[in-house]
């Protein structure tokens, strides 16, 4: 039977972590896996990215003038 522990843990300066499960056996063994809680994980905004890539437009009005100027040539 497949036995399930979830522990919130802090990871310590030199990176360890101290997981303690008394229910279990000695000797038992146990895979571990460790997941980075979603809330630590810091969340950019989509907004960051206008105007960082190489051939981007610095703002809005740069976009529209662009549009604007090929939509002209249009017959």
């Amino acid at each position: 039977m497949l036995h399930a522990v979830r522990q919130r843990v802090t990871i310590g300066p030199d990176g360890t972590i101290h997981v303690s499960v008394p229910e279990l056996k000695p000797g038992t063994v146990a895979d571990v896996i460790i997941l980075e809680a979603p809330d630590q994980i810091s969340k950019k905004s989509l907004a960051g990215f206008i105007g960082k890539g190489k051939g981007c437009y610095n703002n809005t009005n740069e976009v529209d003038t662009f549009i604007r100027n090929e939509r002209s040539t249009w017959e």
